[in-house]
């Protein structure tokens, strides 16, 4: 009988243990943007190379990606901009075009 429960509790802290595992990796992977922040900075290199005609729309994996020139206080600003169709997150960064 003292097997049988060990086993049992043995068998439960398992299934708690990756449970807890499977959500941990699958949040890390949902938050991840490490791919469309690289994407962004190869836009950006092209940008500042003159090689992107702007305004610029594209989609990438599950992200739409805007790239658009504003002016702000009299200065030209390329605004990036991502929205995951998926979560609706969305990631956006300025830089001042020279």
């Amino acid at each position: 009988m003292e097997t049988l429960v060990a086993t049992v509790l043995i068998l439960v802290i398992f299934i708690l243990a990756s449970m807890i595992l499977n959500n941990v990796f699958s949040n890390t992977i949902k938050i991840n943007t490490k791919a469309v922040n690289t994407y962004f900075k190869e836009l950006q290199y092209l940008n500042k190379n003159k090689k992107l005609p702007l305004p610029f729309y594209d989609d990438f994996k599950t992200w739409e990606i805007t790239i658009e020139n504003h002016k702000v206080n009299q200065k030209n600003v390329v605004v990036f901009e991502a929205i995951e169709s998926l979560s609706h997150r969305t990631i956006k960064k300025a830089f001042h075009d020279y």
